[in-house]
């Protein structure tokens, strides 16, 4: 099992969400976060005084799959999310050593 993390723009969220929807993926967690790569500082003028915004809102998407669906899921990731511009964000996989649904005491792939 892996757990899949993708730093997107907020902008991408619905679309995303449809098309991990129409590839079955029914479960996610999402966050709205904070964060930057390698987009350059925004200076802006505030009552007067030069502010730097040198985070971005983005949103932080969490899947949790088997592993033979990973390929399929960061490439609708890539699809939707990708502008080839800086900022898109992106993808950190991550393996999972169990998982435990609360409510029934399933393991592993049942809890999916």
């Amino acid at each position: 099992m892996k757990k899949i993390e993708a730093i997107i723009r907020p902008a991408k969220l619905e679309e995303l969400k449809k098309e991990l929807s129409d590839l079955e993926v029914r479960g996610m967690t999402v966050y709205n976060v904070m964060g930057r790569g390698l987009q350059k500082d925004i200076k802006q003028y505030y009552r007067g005084q030069e502010v730097s915004l040198d985070l971005f809102p983005k949103v932080k998407v969490e899947i949790i799959c088997r592993d033979h669906w990973v390929e399929r899921i960061i490439e609708v990731i890539l699809k939707v999310c990708s502008s080839g511009q800086i900022g898109d964000g992106k993808i950190f996989i991550y393996p999972l050593e169990d998982i435990i649904r609360i409510s029934s005491g399933e393991r592993g792939d049942d809890a999916l």
